[in-house]
């Protein structure tokens, strides 16, 4: 039984959040645990506004050294980390239990808002989780937070911010392009270190991609769980992400989220 943990908030709507994760782990057949770092709720009274219920650190680290300490995992991510104290307090778990197979999404927005959720996170992120990353797959919001590089509006200012968010620590860089870049196909920018790769698939045209993110993040950890290698992992984990952005659907008026089985479906 292949394991794995995400650190990371919860999506009241299932979206996105520790409840993508969990889905995208259950497609993957790998068992699914979490520890709960902050509550989304989303406002139907007031235009779907993200309203955010921070978990506390005690609770945190208890739910961490459950997971890590009682059971243990084959791979991990994290997700939002709504605070400087909590990227700290993960990032000191991580090494007391020598933890690998580390994917860390540097989440500092909510999808469909431009407020920024922890805007002291990429120092901490910088100086405490990208040195423990086997991948991070920040989009180019947060990758130009970490990078410092702003803005990020070509396929060169990506490779540019990649190799410093290399040089930070992390072994492999996923910058999530998508159709930010103002290319022809939706671009996501993958480095190892010493080269990279383009990854190019025809843009779709759909505003049903909450939880996108957290998904393709997901799909990565439970590939580096199975035994993958970084770059297998990165290739697979987007060929799942775009057939749930494919098929992805309408949850309310206000949002419409993937479909995380559609990899499966299709393959039925």
């Amino acid at each position: 039984m292949f394991k794995a943990l995400t650190i990371a908030g919860s999506d009241t709507s299932g979206g996105a959040g520790l409840q993508a994760d969990l889905k995208t782990f259950q497609e993957y057949s790998v068992y699914g645990m979490t520890a709960v770092t902050v509550m989304v709720a989303q406002n139907p009274k007031n235009n779907w506004s993200h309203d955010i219920y921070p978990i506390g650190l005690d609770a945190i680290e208890a739910q961490i050294d459950t997971v890590l300490g009682g059971i243990g995992v084959n791979a991990m991510k994290t997700g939002m980390l709504p605070s400087e104290q909590v990227i700290r307090l993960v990032a000191r778990k991580l090494r007391e239990y020598g933890c690998s197979n580390i994917v860390i999404d540097p989440v500092m927005v909510c999808k469909g808002t431009d407020e920024v959720v922890n805007p002291v996170a990429a120092d901490a992120i910088k100086s405490e989780l990208l040195p423990l990353a086997t991948v991070t797959t920040p989009n180019i919001y947060e990758a130009a937070q970490l990078s410092g590089i702003k803005p990020i509006d070509s396929i060169e200012k990506v490779k540019e911010a990649a190799k410093i968010i290399h040089a930070l620590g992390a072994k492999n860089v996923l910058i999530k392009g998508g159709t930010k870049l103002g290319t022809e196909n939706a671009v996501d920018v993958f480095y190892d270190g010493s080269e990279f790769l383009l990854l190019e698939t025809p843009v779709i045209k759909t505003t049903y991609t909450h939880g996108a993110g957290c998904t393709t993040a997901a799909a990565i950890t439970a590939n580096l769980a199975k035994g993958l290698s970084p770059k297998d992992a990165v290739l697979n984990a987007k060929e799942f992400i775009t057939a749930a952005i494919q098929d992805g659907f309408q949850l309310n008026e206000y949002v419409g989220a993937v479909r995380h089985s559609a990899s499966r479906e299709k393959a039925d």
